[in-house]
């Protein structure tokens, strides 16, 4: 009985996590966004190693959510488009950083 109660303990923070940061690419973007106040796509494409298409992809399901807000304009000629974690995502972020810090916690074995 005790090992099912473990099993559980061990379960909850993990059923809890928040799907749309979880994966492996938005994680990365909304760790760096943290880290920083503002970056811009060449920013993120080169400390993440994405492709357009890719960085695209999860930047827009971040930005749907409301997690990251986006930023269009110009610097001379060129187009740029900067990032910043909002407060809803930032949010989000810690959230998630604790379910981690408690699933780790409920893994590791109890000091005798």
């Amino acid at each position: 009985m005790a090992v099912r109660g473990n099993a559980v303990r061990m379960i909850e923070p993990a059923m809890n996590l928040d799907q749309l940061i979880h994966e492996r690419v938005r994680l990365g973007i909304v760790s760096a966004l943290a880290a920083s106040k503002s970056l811009t796509f060449g920013e993120l494409k080169e400390i993440l190693e994405l492709t357009d298409g890719n960085l695209s992809i999860h930047a827009r399901k971040l930005e749907d959510a409301g997690y990251v807000s986006v930023r269009k304009y110009f610097e001379g000629r060129r187009p740029q488009t900067a990032y910043e974690l909002t407060a809803v995502g930032r949010k989000a972020f810690e959230k998630y950083v604790n379910h981690m810090e408690a699933l780790i916690r409920a893994m590791k074995p109890k000091e005798k």
